[in-house]
């Protein structure tokens, strides 16, 4: 499990390091900081925090999931798209400043996360808490998307 978790965990990191190469300035730059954001729009330290703990948090998901899982390949076809749609985001939202294709990744995402939770919470139990924090911060963040694009 350890050898798994350390793959993953890394996998994960990689899709936030490649995701911040394309967000530039991100929440501090000038178009970021002129759009009409939500009330309930955090910090700008709080993402970071809250991404090293979803992506710590879906290493152990997917550890326990891939061990436990009778189809390994469909499990790692939905942590590849989901790979893909989370480095996904960050260019298309800061980087394109394309609002509405951010919200329909973010939601495309949201879903696949839903899913894996409903999927392989039978299966997981428990150790299905370890999606949580991933899947609510992304309904959290699509929240954020939405009002972005219909306020501005």
């Amino acid at each position: 499990m350890t050898g798994k978790f350390v793959i993953f965990l890394l996998i994960n990191f990689a899709a936030l390091a490649i995701g911040g190469l394309f967000t530039g300035k991100g929440v501090s730059s000038e178009w970021y900081a002129e759009l009409n954001k939500a009330p309930w729009t955090p910090p700008g330290w709080v993402f970071g925090a809250a991404w090293t703990v979803i992506m710590i948090c879906f290493a152990f998901f997917m550890a326990y999931a891939h061990k436990a899982t009778e189809n390994s390949k469909l499990l790692i076809g939905l942590f590849a798209v989901q790979w893909i749609l989370n480095t996904l985001w960050n260019p298309t939202f800061f980087y394109y400043q394309n609002v509405l294709a951010g919200l329909i990744v973010i939601s495309a995402l949201t879903l696949l996360i839903a899913y894996l939770f409903i999927n392989y919470l039978p299966v997981l139990k428990l150790k299905s808490i370890f999606l949580l924090p991933y899947l609510l911060w992304l309904i959290i963040a699509t929240s954020l998307n939405a009002y972005i694009f219909l306020k501005n």
